[in-house]
């Protein structure tokens, strides 16, 4: 057996500063992505749609994979829904991104759910070494 304690009995440590402008240029990308997501799926309906939720996606686990962690999908996609809440609201003009669509509908939950899943995927903190299982 090992001497290390687990990984959940560790204290939490305050992160690096290259930590955080990572994070924070990623939820800046995922408001872009979101903002240009919006446009392209309105515009051209089922290319733009796909190409918007892939293009999520790519960032997400993009981020995920970048970092090394689960927070850096979900950074990116705080972003994104910053941005498309904020787009989803009407002005007093009467002016909206988002009409009244099955496409709309779709890129909102889609996007959402593309959110969920990418940073279900993205690794959590693990234990590094060869003994990962215990046990061994």
């Amino acid at each position: 057996m090992s001497d290390r304690t687990s990984m959940l009995a560790q204290p939490l440590q305050r992160p690096s500063v290259g930590r955080v402008a990572a994070y924070l240029g990623l939820f800046v990308l995922g408001t872009v992505v979101g903002l240009a997501g919006a446009l392209v799926q309105g515009g051209w309906f089922p290319g733009g749609l796909l190409l918007a939720l892939l293009g999520e996606a790519g960032l997400l686990l993009g981020g995920a994979r970048a970092t090394g962690s689960r927070a850096g999908a979900v950074a990116p996609a705080g972003g994104w829904m910053l941005a498309v809440i904020f787009l989803t609201t009407s002005r007093p003009e009467g002016d909206f991104v988002f009409a009244a669509g099955s496409g709309s509908y779709l890129f909102l939950l889609g996007g959402m759910a593309v959110a969920v899943i990418c940073a279900t995927l993205g690794q959590g903190r693990q234990p590094g070494g060869d003994a990962v299982r215990l046990g061994k």
